[in-house]
């Protein structure tokens, strides 16, 4: 039976430098880890996980926690968290809310019990989470991502909702646009989705528009065609529409599509997000990207730092406007 003696015989190094290999494998050189790993891979062994967790008081795991796998944002997010992951040694343990703030408590708790090393979260509300009071008095880190926390001094990694909104509406305003509303999910289920709103709102007041109550949907992803038709006619009837995510924006196209309205000579529609579907779509959809898989890998670089014990400073990540099919000039009255 192979053991890790064997293992550093085979490879030529120290016991402890073959332990290394498994326990902190960015410590060695690639040649050594390569070597180590090789004879491990000969030899059938496999290290004792429980053992070095004992021996450590680490398990390696990170929990994160997410709203859904159903949107392709965080499952970009979780591509490259779990390649950055792999870099120090560690592994995810995922798991949903559904965006209900109700199941945060439960599934954080289960990931405590279990020992995880650190936590990256996305909450539905940072700054009037009771879960997120209760972590802060907990020995373990934690890393938000896409929550803008206003007042809670937690380490988030995000881009600036409010501002990537504003810069939305003052597209549509420079393309003509006057009657522009905004599309959300439960509000009280996102803050991102009520400083997407602030941004929108200032967007409007600033250049001399009317801002419109957000006309929130059942869902965060689905569009509600019964919900919208009222605001689609009558003498201000929208020419724009602003939507808190991508998804959402494809099945707003779809509904007014359906309904015979036709994207964008009647109506222009944006998304939020930029997830790759949006560009295979006919119309394209046009979006606020934020950069998914950038936020990933600068949440779990951000826990490792907060692991080691050295000082974060973190400041939000850049979005840009991803033109689109979807949106062009206001029809002429």
């Amino acid at each position: 039976m192979s053991n890790l003696i064997s293992v550093a015989k085979l490879a030529g190094v120290s016991r402890a430098t073959a332990a290394r290999a498994f326990s902190n494998p960015t410590l060695l050189r690639q040649e050594t880890l390569l070597k180590v790993i090789t004879a491990s891979k000969q030899l059938g062994f496999r290290p004792n996980r429980i053992a070095q967790q004992l021996r450590t008081q680490s398990t390696q795991i990170i929990g994160v926690v997410i709203p859904t796998l159903s949107n392709p944002v965080f499952a970009e997010q979780l591509q490259a968290m779990e390649s950055v992951a792999k870099q120090y040694g560690y592994s995810l343990l995922v798991a949903t809310t559904d965006y209900q703030p109700t199941q945060e408590a439960y599934v954080i708790e289960n990931m405590l019990r279990q020992r995880v090393d650190g936590l990256v979260l996305t909450v539905a509300d940072a700054d009037n989470s009771a879960v997120l009071d209760a972590l802060q008095r907990e020995d373990v880190p934690v890393v938000l991502v896409h929550n803008q926390p206003q007042e809670k001094k937690i380490p988030s990694v995000c881009v600036d909702n409010y501002r990537a909104i504003y810069d939305a509406t003052r597209h549509l305003h420079l393309l003509g646009h006057r009657h522009i509303g905004m599309i959300a999910g439960p509000m009280w289920q996102s803050d991102r989705a009520r400083l997407r709103f602030g941004g929108y709102c200032q967007a409007m007041h600033v250049h001399g528009l009317t801002a419109l109550p957000l006309i929130e949907m059942p869902k965060h992803t689905a569009s509600s065609f019964i919900t919208l038709e009222p605001y689609l006619h009558g003498a201000n009837a929208l020419t724009a529409l602003i939507c808190s995510n991508d998804l959402l924006a494809i099945s707003t196209i779809g509904s007014l599509m359906r309904a015979g309205f036709q994207v964008p000579q009647q109506i222009s529609v944006v998304g939020f997000d930029g997830i790759n579907l949006g560009q295979y779509l006919f119309p394209a959809l046009c979006s606020v990207v934020q950069p998914c898989e950038d936020l990933g890998r600068c949440a779990v670089e951000s826990l490792m730092t907060l692991l080691a014990g050295q000082p974060l400073s973190l400041g939000t990540l850049r979005h840009y406007f991803r033109p689109g099919e979807s949106i062009g000039s206001p029809p002429t009255e």
